[in-house]
């Protein structure tokens, strides 16, 4: 099973993006990246939105396999 985190640390590296060029693109911080990867705290919808966007991923893929 993965987690959110995962998944997106996953996504981000095959774009290419290191956690500071992500959070550029979204208008947030590399600290905010880093906090969603370690799954410390859960994007909102507005966001998932945006990182679906930023990496070229559905939404499906985003939460593809998470623990529930």
């Amino acid at each position: 099973m993965n987690t959110f985190g995962d998944n997106l640390k996953r996504f981000r590296e095959v774009n290419g993006f290191s956690q500071q060029e992500l959070a550029e693109k979204l208008g947030t911080t590399q600290q905010r990246i880093s906090e969603w990867e370690r799954n410390k705290v859960e994007p909102g919808l507005y966001n998932l939105l945006r990182l679906s966007k930023a990496l070229g991923v559905g939404l499906d893929e985003l939460t593809e396999d998470l623990e529930i």
